[in-house]
C-alpha cells in the first residue's frame, strides 16, 4: 500500500465522511454552494451598484460639459427633427420590447417553460433569467435614487416616468432579457436556426435603446449605461449561476463510468488532490471524492495549496510517497506547478480545471466543467505529453505545460489582477492587450537550435507547447502538445495597418507568412508582423530587460529566455479517444 499524505492542519480525511449515493447531493454541500453563490452575487452587485452610480455622478457632475457629454442634447435634437410616421411607429414597438409590463411577461413565460418542461427541467437557466432581470431592476432602482438627471429637453413621445433620465430602464431591462435568452440559446440549444436566433436577440436591446433615443426619452449616455447595467447583472448571475459546479448538478449530470459498479469494489490506493483553496470550494472538493471513489479511488487526500507553494512541493510529496493518482484542481499556476513537479515520472495527472485561463485543459479539449473533466479522464487512458523547460537569468529551470513568454503577454498577465478575473473572467486578459498594446517595441537577437543569430524587433515573443488562448483564440496553430517540438511567435505589427495585419494573419489560423528575405551577412530577414518557427531548442536575448511569463504566472524582468523541448515528458489523464 502507498505511503500515505500527512494531512493539512484541520483537514477532513475523505475516508471518514459517509458519501451520499451517487445521483444524490449531499444536503450540506448544496447549502454551501447556493450560500457561497447568494454572497458571490450580493458582493458583485454591491460593486455594480457603486460603479453605475459613480459613472452617472460623473456624467451629471465633473464631465458634463466635456465632449462628448456637451454633444449629446445635439444628438437628441437632430432625432427629434427626422421623425416620420414611420419611424415613429417602428420606433413604438421596439420601445415596448423593453416596457415592464413585457419583459415581466417574457421572463415568467420562459422560466415556466424550463421548469415545466418534461424530463428537461433547467434549474440553472430558470435561475440565470429570472435573477439577471431582478438584479438589473433592483441596481436600476438605487441608481435613480441617487442620480438626479433630468430628460432631453425635445418633444418627447412617451409619458415621463418619475424616475431619472440616468439609467434607460427599457434599456437595461431588454439587456438583462433579450441576452440572457441569447445565451441559453446559443450555449443549449442545437441546430443550425441558433446562431441567427442568438444573434437576433443580441440585436433587440440595441433596437431599444435607438428607440428610447427617437422618442426623447434619454440621452445617448443613459442607454449606454442601460446596456452596461443589464450586461453586469447577466455577467454577475452567469459566473456564479452557470459556471459553477456544485454537488447537485455534477451528480445529475456526470455519467458515471461504463465500468463504475465494477471500479467501485477494486481498490487502487489513496489518490492525491492537490487544490487552490481560491478556486476550489467545499462543493466541488466533494464532488472530486465522490468522482474519483465511482473509479475506484475509494481513498482521496486533499492538499492545499499556499502562497509560499503553489502546488510543486505538494505534488513532489505525493509523487515520492508513491501516490498512484494525483488530481489537481486549480488554474493555469497550479497546473503548471504539478507540472514541474511530476516531469520525468510515471504518475498519472488528472487536471480539473478551476481557474480563468484553463490553457491545458482547453487545447486538450477537455470539458470546462470541473466535475466533468474529472470524470471523462478517469474513464480515459493515460497519454504522454511534452513539457517546455525554461530558464534565464533570474529564472530557475522550469517546466511549463501550455505557454511561455515575454514582453506584450507577460505584461498583460502582470497587469491582470485577480480581482478583475474573478468578476468578468477571461475577458479581464482582453482589456489589459487592449491597454498594453502600445507598450515599447523589444530589440532581440534569437538563436533557433543551433542555427545562425536572427536579429528581431518584436512586441511579443511566445513560446507554445499548446495553440489557442483564452476566448478560443488561436495563436500558433502548428502547436501540438504531443509532437515533440516547441513553437515560437514573433509579432511586430508597426502602426494600425500593421496591427490589422496581424489580426488577418492570426484569424486565419496559418503559419504560412511570406517568405524572408535573406541579409547581407546571411541572417533572415523579419517576413511580416507575425512570423512562426518550431525548434527543440532556443535562446532570446532581448536588449534591455523584459517583463517574462511562464503558464501565465508571471516571472523575474529580465533579458534571456533559453528554452527547450522535453519529449513526452508528463503523463496526463485524458478521454478515451485521444487528447
Amino acid at each position: 500500500m502507498p505511503a500515505v499524505i500527512p494531512e493539512r492542519p484541520g483537514g477532513d480525511s475523505a475516508t471518514t465522511r459517509v458519501r451520499p449515493a451517487a445521483g444524490h447531493p449531499s444536503r450540506a454541500g448544496l447549502a454551501r454552494t447556493v450560500r457561497s453563490a447568494a454572497l458571490h452575487i450580493a458582493a458583485l452587485t454591491a460593486v455594480q451598484t457603486a460603479l453605475m452610480i459613480g459613472l452617472g455622478l460623473l456624467i451629471t457632475g465633473p464631465a458634463h460639459g466635456l465632449w462628448p457629454l456637451a454633444h449629446e442634447d445635439a444628438v437628441d435634437e437632430r432625432l427629434e427633427a427626422i421623425r416620420t410616421p414611420a419611424l415613429t411607429g417602428i420606433s413604438f414597438v421596439a420601445s415596448e420590447a423593453g416596457n415592464t409590463l413585457t419583459v415581466i411577461t417574457i421572463t415568467v413565460v420562459v422560466c415556466l417553460g424550463l421548469v415545466l418542461i418534461p424530463h428537461r427541467t433547467r434549474w440553472r437557466e430558470t435561475l440565470f433569467l429570472s435573477i439577471g432581470v431582478a438584479l438589473q431592476s433592483l441596481v436600476f432602482l438605487f441608481i435613480t435614487l441617487a442620480v438626479d438627471r433630468n430628460r432631453p429637453e425635445v418633444d418627447r413621445l412617451d409619458a415621463s416616468p418619475p424616475t431619472s433620465s440616468y439609467t434607460s430602464g427599457h434599456t437595461g431591462a431588454a439587456t438583462a432579457l433579450y441576452a440572457a435568452l441569447a445565451v441559453l440559446v446559443l450555449s443549449r440549444a442545437r441546430g443550425p436556426w441558433r446562431r441567427i436566433a442568438g444573434y437576433a436577440l443580441l440585436l433587440v436591446p440595441l433596437l431599444v435603446a435607438a428607440a428610447r433615443l427617437y422618442r426623447g426619452m434619454h440621452h445617448p449616455t443613459d442607454v449606454m449605461g442601460g446596456i452596461l447595467n443589464g450586461s453586469l447583472s447577466l455577467l454577475i448571475v452567469g459566473r456564479a449561476v452557470l459556471t459553477r459546479d456544485n454537488q447537485d448538478d455534477a451528480a445529475a449530470n456526470v455519467p458515471a463510468a461504463p465500468d463504475a459498479s465494477a471500479r467501485a469494489g477494486q481498490r487502487r490506493g489513496t489518490a492525491v488532490v492537490v487544490y487552490n483553496p481560491l478556486s476550489a470550494d467545499e462543493a466541488l472538493l466533494d464532488t472530486v471524492r465522490q468522482g474519483l471513489s465511482r473509479h475506484g479511488y475509494a481513498d482521496a487526500r486533499l492538499v492545499a495549496t499556499t502562497a509560499d507553494d503553489p502546488g510543486r512541493g505538494q505534488c513532489a510529496a505525493a509523487r515520492d510517497a508513491g501516490a498512484p493518482l494525483i488530481v489537481v484542481c486549480g488554474g493555469d499556476g497550479t497546473v503548471q506547478a504539478a507540472a514541474d513537479a511530476l516531469a520525468d515520472s510515471d504518475v498519472p495527472l488528472v487536471v480539473v480545471p478551476c481557474g480563468t485561463g484553463n490553457l491545458l485543459a482547453r487545447n486538450l479539449h477537455l470539458p470546462l466543467s470541473p466535475a466533468k473533466a474529472l470524470d471523462s479522464a478517469l474513464a480515459g487512458t493515460a497519454h504522454r505529453l511534452d513539457l517546455g523547460r525554461v530558464e534565464g537569468d533570474g529564472i530557475p529551470a522550469t517546466h511549463f505545460a501550455a505557454m511561455s513568454g515575454a514582453g506584450l503577454d507577460a505584461s498583460v498577465m502582470e497587469s491582470t489582477g485577480s480581482r478583475a478575473k474573478a468578476v468578468i473572467g477571461w475577458l479581464a486578459y482582453a482589456l489589459a492587450v487592449i491597454r498594453k498594446m502600445r507598450s515599447p517595441r523589444m530589440e532581440l537577437t534569437l538563436r533557433l537550435d543551433g542555427g545562425p543569430a536572427l536579429r528581431r524587433t518584436a512586441r511579443m515573443v511566445l513560446i507554445a507547447n499548446v495553440g489557442t488562448i483564452q476566448g478560443g483564440v488561436c495563436l500558433v496553430p502548428a502547436a501540438r502538445p504531443d509532437d515533440g517540438l516547441l513553437n515560437l511567435l514573433i509579432l511586430d505589427p508597426h502602426g494600425l495597418r500593421g496591427w490589422l495585419r496581424a489580426l488577418n494573419t492570426l484569424a486565419r489560423k496559418t503559419t504560412s507568412s511570406p517568405a524572408p528575405e535573406n541579409t547581407p551577412d546571411g541572417t533572415r530577414a523579419p517576413a511580416g508582423p507575425v512570423e512562426y518557427f518550431d525548434f527543440r531548442q532556443a535562446e532570446v536575448e532581448f536588449d534591455a530587460p523584459q517583463p517574462r511569463e511562464a503558464d501565465g504566472d508571471p516571472v523575474a524582468a529580465g533579458r534571456v529566455l533559453r528554452a527547450e523541448v522535453r519529449p513526452g515528458a508528463l503523463t496526463v489523464m485524458l478521454p478515451s479517444g485521444g487528447n
